[in-house]
């Protein structure tokens, strides 16, 4: 398994999902911000007092801070990979090929079908897929904008350990 391929897998999802996923980050960005800042821990407040009219003795301070600290750490990252998706999402919606260029280009071809915003197909393994791709960030490459009836075969380029990650072929017919 390839690390890039694994990468571009994991790119893929929100670039995929865009409208979804603009409406996912836009939403909770500002949400984990506020909770990864400093003193917005459930308790910050109430410790802070106890601190200061000495209750608390300092190895239970030292580990609340500690605790509180790794909370607001897990919440930044959060909120940062929230703003990653969201700029995919935008990215994607946009028209730009996040990802579909380097799954077009270092993808396995196979014979497809489409039904609606729904794309079958089957990979060299025998397993078969049936994945979505819908209206507004369609798995088209290289022409995003090209018409493709729905019971028609396509040709479906996938990554090999993830078929999930796939664009349809729109420069050539079915092999």
């Amino acid at each position: 398994m390839n690390v890039l391929d694994t990468l571009i897998w994991l790119i893929n999802f929100p670039a995929s999902h865009g409208y979804a996923m603009v409406f996912i980050a836009g939403f909770s960005i500002l949400g984990l911000f506020a909770v990864s800042a400093p003193g917005a821990a459930h308790g910050v407040a109430l410790r802070r007092l106890r601190e200061r009219e000495g209750l608390l003795h300092g190895e239970n301070a030292a580990r609340g801070r500690a605790g509180g600290t790794a909370l607001r750490i897990v919440f930044r990252i959060l909120a940062f990979v929230m703003v990653a998706n969201l700029v995919i999402g935008i990215l994607s919606l946009t028209g730009v090929p996040i990802t579909r260029a380097y799954i077009h280009e270092h993808g396995q071809p196979t014979t497809g079908t489409i039904d609606g915003d729904w794309v079958t197909f089957t990979t060299s393994s025998g397993i078969e897929y049936t994945i979505e791709s819908n209206f507004f960030t369609p798995a088209v490459y290289p022409d995003r904008d090209a018409y493709l009836p729905s019971g028609e075969p396509v040709v479906v380029r996938y990554l090999p350990g993830h078929p999930q990650a796939f664009v349809i072929d729109s420069s050539q017919g079915p092999r």
